[in-house]
Order: C-alpha cells, then structure tokens, then sequence
C-alpha cells in the first residue's frame, strides 16, 4: 500500500482535508513526495515560513469553518510553526499541525536540528502526540481531529518522526470517505435551567445587551445569535474577534465594544446594561473596557455561554456559566424567551439609530489638518468599503488596521469575513492570513490591511500571492514608526521614545521585486482611485499609503481618549 507517509496522506484526505499549508525540510520528503503524487486530491500551498503556515492554517479555519492544516519540518522549522500557532491558541482557533522529526535511530547522538517537540508545542497547542508506529497514524489522525474540534477549539500537533513515514506497510489502507473536518462538529446542549435562567433574565432586564465573541462565527451561530436578538428585542454588542456576528447594519446592532476600536455609544451601552449575555468570548479586560462594561461587581446580572467548562463566567464568577456550544445553546435561549413586545423592540431600536447617528456626526466633524501626503485611516476604510463591498472577505494586522476596521468597516452578518488576530495580536499576521482567505474562498477577492512593519515581517508572502496569482489587495498603513508602542511611550512614560522608529522601507518597491502590482496614494482621492481599480484588477497588488501617527491623529482605543481627556492617568491592563 505504501509507506507511513501514504497512510497519513489518505487519513487526512478520508476527512476531507483538501488543503495543507507548509514548507518542505529534510525530515518532510517522503511526506512531500505523497503530496506531490496525490495533488489532484490534496492541495499543498507552499509559505516562504514555518510561523506564516501557521498562519495560514488558523485564518483558513476562521473564514471557511474547515479545518485548517499546516506542516514543518525538524528544528527550526518546528521553532518556527511553534510561534505560528501560539495565536491560534490563545483565540481557540482549531488547526491541525503536522511536524516531522529526525530519525528514532539519532535519538542522543546529538544530530543536526534535534529538539523536543513534545515540549516545544506544549506551550502552543492544546493536545500534541508523537506517533512512533506507522499502523497507529490513522488513529492519530482521528484523535487529533477530535482533540482540536471538542471543548474549547484550539491547535493540535502530531509529531512524526522520518522513519516512521518512510516505513513500508503491506496492510490495505481504510477504504471510504468519512464526513469533512470541520471547525465545529461538537454540539452540547446548556443545562436547562441555566438557559431557563439566562432567558428570564435578559426578558425581564430594561437594558439587556448579549456580546458575542469568536466562538459565536466557529460555532456558525449567526441564525440563531439574530432570532434572540430579534425574538427578545436584545441589543447586540461583539469582541473585534466576534465583529460581524450580526449584520452590523441591523437596527440592534451595537458593533464592536471594548478598549480597541469601539464605537462610544456601545460602550456606553454596555455599560449601562442591567444584564449580559456573553457569548463565545473569553470576557477579558480588553473586551469588557477594564471590567467596566459590564461592571463585576455583582450589580449586573450575566449569564455566559462558552465550550469551555473552566472559562463559562470565569472572569464574572458571580453570573450563569452556560456551558455547550454557542449554537445549540442560543437556539435553546430562543426556544424558552417570550417575544418581547412591539413596542419596546423599536423603542431599543430608535435608541441606537439615533446614538449611531450622533456619533457619526462627530465623527464627521472630526476633520483634522494632515500634512500633505497624509490620508486619515478612516478616509481609507471608508473607501474600501466604497470599491470592494461590505461581503469582501479582510485579513487584517494589529496596529493602525484594527481599531479603524473595527469602528468604520460594517460586516454582513454571515460569516467571520474581518479576520483581526486578538489572542496575542502577533505582527505579520495578515499576509499570510490573506493567503489562506484566497484559497479558501477561490474567486473571491481578498483585502489585507497591514502595516509598514508587519510588511517586513511577512513580504515574503507577497511572492506567494503572485505565484498563485491570488486577487488579494494589500494595503500598507504606514505611519514611518512602531506607532502603537511609541503612543504607549507618549502617553504612559512622558514621551521618552525609544526604539519605535525604524528606517523607512518601500513596499512598491518591494511587491515590484515579486512581481506585484504596486502604487502609493498620496491623497483620499487618489486612493479612492487606486482603490477601485484594484477590486477589479487580476492577481495581487499593492497600495501604499501615509497615514498620520497616533500621537498626532489618536484612533478609536478607549483608554487612550481618557488618558488625553485627563480622565485616566494609569495605563490600563490587559
């Protein structure tokens, strides 16, 4: 039948993995040479980096609620996965990562690239196994996929050393095709008098509000997050993780909250709610402004809905943990609330369109002077959203991309379309990120938003874009500084910068050397230009765009506007 290879290759395709995204080494080639045999049955998307596969592997699972796999080879190719799936951990995004080894026969002789991956990923995924029987891959696989798609989702390892691949069986694979790996196959239902609870108590609040989270886009729980929202006239609030769990259009959408990228009206509203519904989030700091929205001090009423048996109302110990999928769960919340009546529905509905409108009018007065080849981020948003639409699919990096997406980009409601990594908030996410979206959703086309840094962290990406001929546009926000951290410097250590400005680069110049289109926009019209000619454009391309510092043009970031308001003085925690 083959080798160990051959068998790990037929178990994941029996599942229906159809994608794997890696970059070869020396204890990987008889896994590549089965991959490059069964090609037309199992897609290999070569990176340019170990951590951009993982990448890839973690946004491929977001935005196609697939399971995303990715591979490296021994050593530093390992190290190098490690760091790509610590995000993917920390968002309880499931992958599966496939690592090959040295030979067992090296084991203590001190070879080249020898490491324990055992330990190594310990740290970075939720379940590792080290498979030193070939016969026993097909088992590995199945508990791999069980371990990362149960409970809390999160990344998995197998561990493969060469030889075990390369050993011949006689056995006859498993015939058949088994259902499709997919992000969400665990359904548990709440406990009933948990729901009955959580029911009750947002029917009978006078300012209920529910905040859904990632786990509401893994768990596909958009049907069923409206019906309440609609059914109990129940304002809806998301994490950045959680943007686009409802139609951000729709009359009880609130949009993001929390400290980065929150429209103030949300948090205010927030804030005042007398019960909370969390929904598949994990309730931090940062989602909750500092444990003020909603406060934990036992004033208001919460009931939390989360996989995770250890973290349902952990961080609002005084709530209802709802423990079970996001999906089953809602769908019982809508079964056992009364419909709430008329009335109060476009009373809570009115309220919000008349707080969005207020807001928008501030916002639109909010026109400072930029120097001349500046262009404000939300100019830049506001005109992406003009060219491309409200259902492109968006990979997006920490920095100047999150708050203004968060804020000024509305999502349809019908997927997790804006993928913004808020686990660890790596930098260099997002390009390869948009690689995965691409292949993920073939024909469509793809924004990423990135920075100046993030791009000399990732541009290798770029030659990826071009050699699968990928129609991702990349924009570069580039304020010419590390300027997330030099704000932090500004605001909470008198200034005093040091190490936040790096010389420039030229990401023209640089998609040029890969064969991408590039062009820089010096104002928001020859933006808005660019930027059109783009969402029609084959293939990748680049846009390059100066974009003012924070210290000079401060974004959405709640704590920042207090820290400059005078209202708060201490930096506030994560």
């Amino acid at each position: 039948m083959g080798n160990g290879a051959d068998l790990l290759v037929e178990s994941l395709t029996r599942r229906g993995v159809d994608t794997v995204f890696g970059f070869p080494g020396d204890t990987s080639i008889a896994l590549y040479d089965v991959l490059r045999r069964r090609a037309d049955e199992i897609r290999h998307v070569l990176a340019r980096d170990e951590r951009h596969a993982g990448f890839m592997a973690d946004a491929f699972s977001r935005a196609t609620g697939r399971l995303g796999v990715c591979e490296a080879p021994s050593g530093a190719g390992a190290v190098y996965l490690a760091s790509g799936l610590a995000e993917a951990l920390t968002s309880s995004i499931p992958l599966v990562a496939l690592a090959t080894d040295n030979n067992t026969r090296s084991a203590g002789t001190a070879p080249i690239s020898e490491m324990d991956q055992d330990a190594l990923f310990a740290a970075c995924t939720k379940w590792r196994r080290t498979v030193t029987d070939p016969r026993d891959i097909p088992a590995a696989v199945e508990a791999a996929i069980r371990a990362a798609t149960t409970g809390r989702p999160g990344p998995v390892a197998l561990i493969f050393p060469e030889d075990v691949l390369e050993a011949e069986l006689d056995d006859a694979p498993p015939q058949g095709t088994l259902t499709r790996a997919e992000v969400a196959t665990d359904r548990p239902a709440g406990r009933l008098d948990a729901v009955r609870i959580a029911a009750h108590m947002l029917a009978d609040a006078a300012h209920p509000v529910i905040v859904a989270g990632g786990g509401a886009h893994l768990s596909g729980a958009w049907p069923e997050l409206r019906a309440l929202a609609e059914r109990g006239a129940v304002p809806v609030a998301t994490t950045i993780h959680g943007k686009g769990a409802l139609d951000e259009a729709h009359p009880l959408a609130l949009g993001v909250i929390g400290a980065n990228g929150a429209r103030d009206y949300a948090n205010a509203r927030l804030a005042e709610a007398d019960a909370v519904l969390f929904v598949g989030t994990r309730a931090n700091a940062t989602d909750t402004l500092g444990f003020t929205a909603p406060p934990r001090d036992g004033s208001v009423k919460v009931a939390h809905i989360e996989a995770d048996e250890g973290r349902a109302g952990h961080n609002y110990p005084r709530g209802v943990a709802m423990v079970g999928d996001a999906k089953a769960v809602l769908a019982q919340v809508v079964a056992a609330i009364p419909a709430a009546a008329e009335e109060v529905r476009a009373a809570r509905s009115a309220e919000i369109a008349a707080a969005r409108a207020v807001w928008a009018s501030h916002v639109d007065a909010d026109t400072p002077v930029l120097d001349e080849g500046v262009v404000h981020p939300r100019e830049v948003v506001r005109a992406l959203g003009e060219a491309f639409g409200r259902d492109t699919w968006i990979a997006a990096d920490a920095g100047t991309p999150t708050p203004y997406l968060s804020s000024f980009w509305e999502c349809p409601g019908d997927g997790w379309r804006v993928v913004i990594p808020r686990g660890h908030g790596p930098m260099g996410f997002a390009i390869p990120a948009s690689i995965a979206l691409a292949v993920g959703h073939p024909g469509s086309r793809v924004l990423c938003l990135t920075t100046e840094n993030s791009v000399a962290m990732a541009v290798g990406e770029w030659e990826t874009a071009a050699r699968l001929r990928l129609p991702v546009t990349y924009v570069v926000l580039d304020n010419t500084s590390m300027g997330w951290i030099k704000m932090i410097q500004h605001l909470y250590a008198g200034g005093r910068y040091f190490a936040v400005d790096p010389g420039p680069l030229d990401p023209v110049l640089l998609a040029a050397g890969m064969g991408v289109t590039g062009a820089r926009a010096h104002t928001a019209a020859e933006f808005a230009v660019l930027a059109k000619q783009a969402a029609t454009a084959e293939g990748p391309s680049v846009i390059h765009v100066a974009v003012p510092s924070h210290i000079e043009v401060p974004p959405p970031v709640a704590s920042w506007q207090a820290a400059l308001s005078g209202a708060q003085r201490t930096r506030p925690i994560h």
